[in-house]
């Protein structure tokens, strides 16, 4: 199983990448954040709906998440739904039947778009609160689960690029800090540093001004979180620097399972 995660910063400014990405990865899972569309908007033919069952869930130029399932991996309609604290598009849930993922052999995939916090801090973790009360009050032993997206928190101070560290900046402040990982703690696993424990040049978004893409200088601030059963199949998770104009890369993992 092949899960991409990726904020585009506006679909139809990204509809070729997109393409791109699906033809060179293959990814049977992709989560898509900021996709700055309504349904209607999303160009036309951009995903086989023969290949890929889509959800789009946004309204206009701001915010949005959406949810592509190849059909090969899920035979059945996956459903699709939003939990109560919803607002401004930002979370979308599909599960789905599988075999051999869990005893239940239900698979639960979230993409999320965390809202960054610099106009309204304390919306923001209204909605992280609640992110992680939901996953908490939805838990079902085993049943998978994987979250993607962009979460807008740096959880540790290696996850930003020492030339981008600031006191007291939001993303990085032990309020945000405490809540991520208490989402960590309530039983998921985040799959990008537990593959790469060691790397503090592992980032995946960059502001677009100074060259600082190019030179690595970024936050990590999108994850793709599982439940451990399911993270300990992981054999690969690459921040796909180089690829696409987003100030995002997209995250990649790979599970055996």
């Amino acid at each position: 199983m092949k899960i991409a995660t990726w904020n585009v910063n506006g679909i139809r400014a990204r509809q070729l990448q997109l393409q791109e990405l699906l033809t060179t990865e293959q990814p049977d899972v992709v989560c898509l954040q900021e996709i700055k569309a309504s349904p209607e908007q999303v160009p036309e033919l951009m995903v086989s709906p023969g290949e890929y069952w889509s959800y789009w869930h946004g309204s206009g130029g701001y915010s949005g998440v959406a949810l592509l399932i190849r059909r090969s991996f899920a035979t059945e309609p996956p459903q699709f739904t939003h939990p109560a604290f919803d607002f401004e598009h930002r979370i979308v849930e599909a599960r789905i039947a599988m075999t051999g993922v869990a005893r239940s052999g239900e698979l639960r995939l979230v993409s999320v778009y965390v809202p960054n916090g610099g106009k309204d801090f304390e919306a923001k973790m209204r909605f992280f609160q609640a992110l992680r009360e939901w996953l908490a009050e939805t838990a079902t032993p085993g049943t998978a689960l994987v979250l993607c997206g962009d979460l807008n928190v740096a959880l540790e101070e290696r996850d930003v690029h020492p030339k981008e560290r600031k006191p007291n900046q939001i993303g990085t402040r032990p309020e945000e800090r405490a809540l991520l990982s208490g989402v960590l703690a309530d039983g998921l696993s985040d799959v990008g540093r537990a593959l790469d424990p060691d790397n503090d040049q592992l980032f995946t978004w960059w502001a677009p001004w100074r060259s600082l893409r190019q030179r690595n200088i970024g936050w990590r601030i999108d994850y793709i979180l599982a439940t451990p059963p399911l993270a300990m199949t992981v054999n690969r998770c690459v921040s796909m620097r180089e690829f696409g104009t987003s100030d995002h890369a997209p995250v990649v993992a790979t599970f055996s399972l």
